[in-house]
């Protein structure tokens, strides 16, 4: 299924859910962040997706992250809230999202790395490297305000 992601686009189509999901910066023991090819528009992104009824979203985020790259992780902090309305991500099937995210911190604590049927390529990327990949901004950003090293969670 394709991906088309918008931002504050006047023709950006009008949306029809709202999903509530979890994405994780997951480094490892040298500080690279894990990032993932999305296989529905060839950009790299953090690990995420949406919170299944029954479970909370740093549950979400663990299951996520185990899905898209088969390592397990245990959550360790929180980047921030993600809920700019500019944003909208259309899907081929006739999704048209909004979506609130919340981004956390994560550590390896065991599996392998695994591609699955959501991405192309995983990677554990120094952080100098991030800014030269094809990446949406709105992933950008949550990398910048992990980078950042802020003292309190970004709320947007």
């Amino acid at each position: 299924m394709a991906r088309t992601e918008y931002y504050d686009d006047p023709d950006a189509p009008e949306p029809n859910s709202m999903v509530v999901a979890a994405s994780a910066v997951v480094t490892d023991d040298r500080g690279r962040v894990l990032l993932q090819r999305r296989r529905d528009n060839d950009l790299w992104a953090l690990p995420g997706g949406g919170m299944d009824l029954g479970e909370s979203l740093p549950g979400a985020a663990v299951r996520e992250v185990r899905e898209e790259t088969g390592l397990d992780v245990e959550i360790t902090g929180l980047v921030g809230t993600y809920t700019d309305p500019r944003h909208i991500i259309e899907y081929s099937d006739g999704e048209v999202r909004r979506q609130f995210n919340v981004c956390f911190t994560a550590r390896v604590v065991g599996g392998a790395l695994a591609i699955s049927d959501e991405s192309t390529e995983l990677r554990f990327v120094e952080p100098a490297e991030i800014g030269s990949l094809p990446m949406h901004h709105t992933q950008r950003l949550r990398l910048q305000h992990f980078l950042e090293f802020r003292p309190r969670p970004y709320l947007g």
